[in-house]
């Protein structure tokens, strides 16, 4: 019998069944990937050491769904694309962030990915003892943010609010993804302009 032109099983294959799976109920197990994959839990073996490495096959599967684009010359415009890729790469996903937070970055595709944030810092003039703590400060904001998309429209319930003023700043911030945007820029606006008066802005 031939074989299959297209292999059954491949790490990409594994990675989009374990986060279909993830997507639906917050985890996953080799026993359901196998079986979303009609394929015995031994074959997953074949492709991937465990668990371990398909979450990072899954960090770097939701990049590739949104293929980067050229980023722009100002260091700043750059920052802004490079976060907000990384931020709906997320958003998408809510339910696979609680794995990717519990395991070290080591898929290439999205360690390059972190080369050209700290690329992008370092232009900027931000020293390399601070560039780790910038990006740690990056990742709580996109993170936090990819989270506030996967919110209720309705986050806070003025019914129980003690004061007039938050009950009118609900009611004027408006709900679900605009508001959510809305602040996400805001943030990233405080953020760059936070990076651009750092002291010691030597590299």
């Amino acid at each position: 019998m031939a074989r299959p032109a297209t292999p059954k099983l491949s790490v990409e294959k594994i990675a989009g069944a374990a986060l279909a799976i993830v997507d639906s109920k917050g985890d996953f197990t080799l026993g359901e990937v196998a079986a979303a994959l009609s394929v015995r839990p031994s074959s997953i073996y074949n492709h991937v050491t465990g668990r371990t490495e398909i979450i990072e096959a899954m960090r770097a599967l939701i990049f590739t769904e949104d293929p980067a684009a050229a980023l722009p010359h100002d260091w700043d415009d750059a920052l802004r694309a490079l976060l907000r890729r990384y931020r709906d790469a997320f958003a998408r996903h809510p339910r696979l962030i609680p794995m990717l937070t519990a395991h070290t970055v080591s898929s290439p595709d999205v360690v390059h990915m972190y080369d050209d944030i700290a690329t992008v810092l370092h232009s900027a003039g931000i020293p390399t003892a601070q560039l780790l703590d910038v990006i740690t400060v990056l990742d709580s904001f996109v993170i936090g943010s990819a989270l506030d998309i996967a919110a209720p429209d309705q986050v806070w319930d003025p019914t129980h609010a003690r004061t007039p003023v938050l009950v009118a700043a609900i009611e004027a911030a408006g709900q679900g993804r605009e508001r959510a945007d809305r602040a996400f820029e805001l943030g990233l606006g405080l953020i760059l302009g936070a990076l651009a008066t750092l002291p010691a802005r030597t590299s």
